[in-house]
């Protein structure tokens, strides 16, 4: 797609200030679109990936808002949609990791891992909803945990995914005749500071690989703003996975 693709365009992006997520709002911002990033401890990551994009000669802001509280996420939707007039994009990227066997695993880490990588996605993506008109995009970014729990203690994080798959093709049809779509971007093992390509257990996630290599952040938030762009426009309620082939 030609460059500057999403001019005039506003995405909000949680959890925008490290890894794939600071990169899918450094890309929509290349693409032309304004882009809102929420945090919620990292403000001095957040600062930096506004400062980029405003260096860049885009438009950004940062917002304060944790995945667990229902009514920061609604605030946060809402405040972006007014500092940019308009919403269009919607990228649920916030997500945390908590993982042990079934006999170590608490409730209360279960608990936390729906709230955040189930819930939030569901109150953002309801409140985004009233601010989209025709052409608004829903994405938020799954797992290939979600289609095979390779490894043991994944049962919260890949149950909190691959509910997400479920409930992004849930939003495609209540949305769909709005123009609305959802979609699913499953990464596999990306090079960031939570998964560094570097790390003690990366060489027992690339011997899974049909490419053995990490993905690059970069490469996510291509998937992520292909599916934001004028091409995406027909693809709705899908699952895309991007991990070097560690599913196939």
């Amino acid at each position: 797609m030609s460059y500057r693709s999403l001019n005039g365009k506003a995405a909000l992006v949680t959890g925008g200030s490290r890894g794939i997520g600071a990169a899918i709002a450094r890309r929509l911002a290349a693409d032309g679109a304004g882009v809102a990033i929420t945090y919620v401890n990292g403000e001095e990551g957040a600062r930096a990936v506004v400062r980029e994009i405003e260096a860049a000669g885009g438009r950004g802001f940062a917002i304060k808002a944790d995945n667990r509280d229902a009514a920061a996420i609604e605030a946060a939707v809402d405040e972006a949609a007014k500092a940019f007039g308009r919403l269009d994009i919607l990228v649920n990227s916030a997500g945390i990791w908590r993982a042990a066997p079934i006999d170590a695993l608490s409730l209360a880490d279960f608990d936390e891992t729906m709230e955040v990588n189930l819930r939030a996605p569901f109150v953002a993506a309801k409140a985004a909803a009233a601010h989209m008109g025709e052409g608004g995009r829903i994405i938020s970014i799954g797992s290939n945990l979600a289609e095979r729990a390779t490894d043991a203690g994944l049962s919260a994080y890949s149950a909190s995914k691959a509910a997400l798959v479920g409930l992004t093709k849930a939003f495609a049809r209540d949305l769909g005749p709005r123009g609305i779509t959802a979609n699913v971007v499953h990464p596999g093992s990306t090079d960031t500071d939570m998964n560094p390509a570097a790390g003690p257990h990366a060489e027992h996630q690339r011997q899974k690989m049909a490419m053995p290599r990490f993905g690059t952040a970069d490469e996510i938030a291509g998937m992520v703003a292909w599916l934001a762009g004028p091409e995406g426009r027909f693809v709705t309620g899908a699952a895309l996975t991007i991990d070097g082939g560690a599913n196939a």
